[in-house]
């Protein structure tokens, strides 16, 4: 293609010369290239502009664009050129594929919108969506995902399942953590909050519109099928999918328990959440401070209008009662306020029980149904040294001074206690009241070994003890050393042979 400068020269040439060919030879160019410069010139024409010539699909362009059009741009090149053919076209299929890519290229330009930039403003919006999580002992987890439009303030909390209860969970814990509730809260078009659409018009869930009243937010859903309205919260499931969940590929080990996995969470968000981002340049959790500004306070108490039913757990047992079934929890939650709900899952039916924690409502146990009579306990829920009720069994405790002087004696003291007890002993605090005395005159490890004899053998009765005491005692006075022994000597042998036998048999 000619320069400008070489036009405008062919253009003075032909000017001074009034010929095509005379211009050609001073210009060094063709004379129809001369007479086309010339004559675009002439027309009003930009100089140089190819001018498009004639094609054999012009007379077949318009039923070409009604087919792209009617397929939605999916229609094959090899499709629109037989339908042609059978209409008379004479072209080649080669001339065929440049019409229709051409009509394609016109059709998805025509349907393509035009993003505007989004410009947040403080405190408004609140996204949220969901990520396949990491499988957990056997269990498939989901990540709860929410992002603060104006901030990028970026909030993962695992969750089990994506129920309405465990949402509505998620969402009160989101906005304790981010210290306020923005206006509005937009998600996708899930069952949990829409139920249905009409005329395309999202029917909201009546739980879910309780739950945004109570909270004073507005619950809003993108478009059916249109990830381009919530792109920000998009890109945070793929970050925090790709951080979280192992892969084959990856160096991150599997989690052993759902804590692991919430300590992971816990550590991902403290991570990305003091980093810069690359769009604002600063940190979200310094950008969040501006957003708390504006947001309305978090209420006191969480909405608990779908975590079940209210239950008191007593002061001295972990366990609580549901529909005929006694369910643990941990320890810790030891005359404190939980929530208790049925869940149906593919293998039956979960208890699922919920309880306020420092960052909003958190799911605390689940069990699978319990028969009344059989309660389901999981032993993580208490402490390694709590005692358990057994018949029969029974926890030895001083009530008075002269039960805690026997009891102090010993070991054997209690085996003594409960053996003597069980076999219906009499006179039984007269005995402990003599073990007491003993123990002072003879020493306490003594006696205590005595007492341990005693029950061992079955030894009660009065003065048993004692006598048990005193054969010990005698025992280790005439243990044999090499200063005092019990041989009886070699005087006795001397008189052997010098005894003397009478007639009746009897000695003399």
């Amino acid at each position: 293609m000619k320069s400008d400068g070489e036009i405008m020269e062919i253009l003075e040439a032909f000017d001074t010369t009034g010929s095509y060919r005379a211009a050609a030879e001073l210009a060094g160019c063709s004379h129809h290239t001369v007479k086309a410069h010339v004559q675009a010139r002439d027309r009003g024409r930009p100089v140089a502009t190819p001018t498009r010539r004639e094609r054999v699909t012009d007379a077949y362009m318009d039923k070409v664009i009604e087919l792209v059009t009617r397929s939605g741009g999916r229609i094959r090149a090899d499709k629109v050129h037989q339908r042609l053919v059978k209409l008379g076209y004479p072209g080649s299929e080669r001339s065929t594929r440049r019409a229709v890519a051409e009509a394609k290229r016109t059709h998805e330009k025509a349907g393509r919108r035009v993003h505007r930039p989004w410009v947040a403003e403080p405190g408004l919006w609140l996204q949220y969506d969901y990520g396949d999580g990491p499988v957990v002992a056997g269990v498939k987890t989901v990540l709860f995902i929410a992002w603060l439009a104006f901030s990028r303030f970026r909030v993962v909390i695992p969750l089990r399942d994506k129920t309405l209860p465990s949402v509505f969970m998620a969402l009160d814990r989101t906005f304790r953590l981010i210290g306020g509730i923005p206006t509005y809260v937009l998600t996708d078009n899930e069952k949990t909050v829409t139920t249905m659409h009409i005329a395309g018009v999202p029917v909201r869930n009546r739980d879910t519109v309780s739950f945004a009243k109570y909270y004073g937010a507005t619950v809003l859903t993108c478009e059916p099928a249109d990830p381009a309205s919530k792109g920000g919260v998009e890109r945070s499931v793929q970050i925090a999918k790709a951080d979280l969940v192992p892969t084959a590929t990856n160096l991150l080990h599997g989690y052993d328990s759902f804590a692991e996995l919430e300590a992971a969470c816990q550590a991902f968000m403290t991570e990305v959440n003091g980093k810069e981002h690359r769009v604002t340049k600063r940190r979200p959790i310094d950008l969040v401070d501006d957003e708390r500004s504006v947001m309305h306070a978090v209420p006191g108490r969480a909405h608990t209008i779908a975590f079940g039913l209210s239950r008191k757990v007593p002061t001295n047992t972990p366990m609580v009662a549901f529909e005929s079934g006694q369910y643990s929890v941990p320890h810790a939650l030891m005359g404190s306020e939980v929530f208790v709900r049925v869940q149906g899952v593919a293998d039956g039916e979960q208890i699922v029980i919920v309880a306020p924690g420092s960052d909003g409502f958190e799911e605390v146990a689940r069990h699978g149904r319990a028969r009344p009579g059989s309660p389901k306990i999981n032993d993580r829920h208490f402490p390694t040294d709590a005692t358990q009720k057994v018949p029969g069994v029974y926890a030895i405790r001083a009530k008075n001074q002269d039960e805690e002087e026997f009891l102090a004696i010993g070991h054997g003291a209690h085996e003594w206690l409960r053996e003597a007890a069980a076999v219906g002993a009499s006179r039984m605090r007269q005995k402990m009241t003599e073990a007491v005395a003993l123990s002072r005159l003879h020493g306490g490890d003594v006696v205590d070994e005595a007492l341990g004899t005693a029950a061992a053998y079955g030894r009660f009765a009065t003065g048993d003890v004692a006598s048990l005491l005193v054969n010990r005692v005698d025992a280790h006075a005439r243990s044999a050393d090499e200063e005092s022994s019990l041989a009886q000597g070699t005087g006795g042998w001397q008189a052997m042979g010098n005894q003397r036998v009478s007639a009746d048999g009897g000695e003399v």
